[in-house]
């Protein structure tokens, strides 16, 4: 028989070594008393049953009451804690004086007669065990025990009833423990003889509140959270398991999402509309792409950043949370800025634009003043301006036509900046002019060749002029199509033209479609030293010079806008 004691108290000691290994600084301190003492009464149990003296026994069996006192105090206790109920500190002093009370008598056994009236010592079939009459000590002793038994009760039913915050698994795994322990006050007498069903019920206790202590990890918010942010309040916690059960909430949390003081712990989150429509919706995002674990939910003014988390167990999953924290002020600052900045760029955009305007008349007015030295070409720049807008107008428009575009853009393609950067630069293709003697430019009839020649500066000189006016623009692009566009106007697509007399591709794009506009308005404008050209007739010299002055390939752009240039001069 007495090796039944020494197993018991062999697992005892094992389920206390697991539970110190499990242990965490939030565990119940009442669950860690009752991890302590059951190893030392099941020892005193193992002690009795090995005794050879009444002394030994009455030594045994006073540390065996401390069970019975002081046990059933801790299992109390711990159920009030597990059960979230907060027991006033005048009620666990009173019931610490009892147990306190109850256990003086009990060491009053073997001096006094209070607890037992008489005791003796016997040993049967190998086992020590006292033969005693009760006294009235230990019927208060029972009394007690009763007494913190029917608390217990009371509160894990009262739980059950009320209480949204608890789990109903874990009230009924400490209903188990209680219901033992006191029931095996009364069962000695159907175990045999010899066999005390006591160490047996503590075992069954340390069992059942290791599996109570292993739910913890997932049932205590506290313990999941981050204890600073906790305590000061302003983050909210939401915890649910793999399986979408609810385990618990904060106040912050409950406050933002108040239906979740009505959702029972352990009840599938996915029966409540308002969680499908908020919380779920967010977790079946993070769930389908985990970088996706930012929310924002509004609600009163506020604005709220959802983060969402796995929860973990140690090093295990065991669900997923949900922080909650205010950041509304956050959010009204970045919106705030994003508001001044948007002000700021349409602001930048509208003094830029009319920065733009103002320095393209400025360069209109360059040109004008430049022609009006020039006594045959009255009205050249704004015409040329005009035509070169005709024609750009039809090559965007034929801008699906991606193999010519290839051929006459390059891989770049023809873009929107490029089109307004040769319209805008179409007024300084003349600005070399300006270096012209008045005594060439503004000659009445045809120039001798070495007048020519010195015309033919105005090319070069006016790249030069152009490149100096947008010297340190940031409009880079705009610099060189400006350039391009004054330097080779004058240049054709066989090679004959001036000042560097470039062939064919060799010639930017932009020179190409200015030298149309130039000529077509040299053809069908009066000059000084010759009459204007019919619309037919210039039509006929301009399609005759494609694939020789002109690119061939900027033919169809030259016939798409011809009804529009000679309505434009014919007005004009």
């Amino acid at each position: 028989m007495g090796a039944y004691y020494e197993v018991l108290f062999g697992l005892s000691v094992l389920l206390t070594l697991i539970y110190i290994i499990i242990w965490h600084k939030h565990f119940d301190t009442h669950i860690s008393l009752i991890f302590a003492f059951i190893p030392l009464v099941n020892l005193a149990y193992a002690l009795m049953a090995h005794s050879r003296t009444l002394d030994a026994a009455l030594v045994a069996a006073k540390l065996t009451y401390v069970g019975g006192c002081f046990l059933s105090l801790f299992i109390t206790q711990s159920i009030f804690g597990l059960c979230h109920i907060n027991l006033k500190r005048w009620m666990s002093a009173v019931l610490m004086i009892m147990c306190l009370t109850s256990y003086a008598f009990v060491l009053s056994m073997g001096n006094a007669p209070y607890f037992y009236k008489t005791v003796g010592f016997e040993i049967d079939k190998g086992v020590g065990r006292l033969v005693k009459t009760y006294g009235f000590a230990h019927t208060l002793t029972l009394i007690v025990i009763f007494s913190l038994v029917i608390i217990s009760f009371t509160a894990m039913v009262y739980s059950l009833i009320k209480k949204k915050d608890v789990s109903n698994k874990t009230i009924v795994l400490l209903m188990l423990p209680a219901t033992i322990s006191f029931l095996s006050y009364f069962a000695n007498r159907f175990t045999p003889e010899g066999i005390d069903a006591m160490p047996l019920s503590y075992v069954f206790a340390q069992a059942v509140y290791l599996i109570i202590v292993h739910r913890l990890c997932l049932y205590d918010i506290t313990d999941l959270g981050v204890d600073s942010l906790i305590k000061k309040g302003d983050t909210g916690f939401v915890s649910i398991d793999f399986d979408e059960k609810y385990l618990g909430s904060n106040e912050r949390a409950q406050k933002v999402f108040p239906y979740l003081a009505n959702i029972k712990v352990d009840t599938y989150f996915g029966r409540y509309i308002q969680v499908k429509n908020t919380l779920l919706k967010w977790l079946g995002e993070f769930k389908r792409d985990e970088t996706k674990d930012h929310y924002y939910y509004e609600v009163d003014d506020k604005i709220y950043l959802i983060t969402i988390r796995y929860l973990y167990d140690g090093k295990h999953r065991r669900g997923y949370q949900f922080f909650i924290t205010d950041d509304t002020a956050s959010r009204k600052y970045m919106k705030l800025i994003s508001n001044y900045n948007d002000q700021l760029t349409a602001e930048v955009e509208e003094k830029t634009e009319n920065i733009v305007a103002m320095h393209n008349r400025l360069i209109l007015s360059m040109a004008t003043m430049v022609e009006s030295r020039d006594n045959s070409t009255g009205g050249h720049i704004r015409r040329t301006s005009d035509v070169i807008k005709f024609l750009i107008d039809e090559i965007r428009k034929d801008s699906s036509d991606k193999k010519n575009m290839l051929l006459l853009f390059g891989r770049e393609g023809l873009t929107d900046e490029f089109c307004d950067d040769v319209v805008r630069a179409a007024p300084m293709h003349d600005l070399g002019k300006i270096a012209v003697d008045d005594a060439v430019l503004r000659k009445p009839g045809k120039f001798t060749p070495e007048e020519f020649e010195k015309m033919k500066a105005h090319a070069a000189e006016g790249a030069r002029i152009v490149d100096s006016i947008l010297e340190g623009t940031e409009d880079t692009s705009f610099h060189k199509v400006a350039v391009n566009v004054a330097h080779y106007h004058h240049e054709r697509w066989d090679g004959s033209g001036y000042p560097e007399k470039l062939k064919g591709e060799e010639i930017p794009i932009e020179a190409r479609i200015m030298a149309i506009a130039d000529v077509y308005d040299a053809l069908v404008s009066k000059r000084v030293y010759k009459d204007s050209f019919s619309f037919e007739d210039a039509d006929k010299i301009m399609m005759e010079s494609f694939g020789k002055h002109f690119d061939k390939r900027l033919e169809k752009y030259y016939v798409a806008a011809r009804p529009r240039l000679e309505e434009y001069y014919s007005n004009n």
